[in-house]
């Protein structure tokens, strides 16, 4: 691609330097520009969750987002998942 040079002046994100690197339409449907879906939370770990929040919410000088991940009875929520969660309820 001769204007290949022209498209590095601008911010791109991984999936359009592999579709620059291998050719355009090379990623599969469904690659690269989407993100994995994140599993909604149920009712019940919005409960728990809530019940967390006012658990440690008190505690002095503790990370409250810290000490709920850790007691949180489903793995494999991150921070940034609890946080967004936490301001959306």
């Amino acid at each position: 691609n001769k204007k290949a040079f022209v498209e590095l002046l601008f911010w791109k994100s991984p999936a359009a330097v592999y579709e620059m690197t291998k050719g355009y339409s090379s990623l599969q449907e469904g690659e690269g520009t989407t993100r994995s879906r994140v599993p909604p939370w149920t009712p019940q770990e919005e409960q728990e969750l809530q019940e967390l929040y006012w658990k440690y919410k008190e505690v002095e000088g503790g990370d409250i987002i810290a000490a709920i991940l850790a007691h949180l009875p489903t793995p494999g929520r991150t921070r940034r998942q609890v946080v967004k969660q936490l301001v959306q309820m």
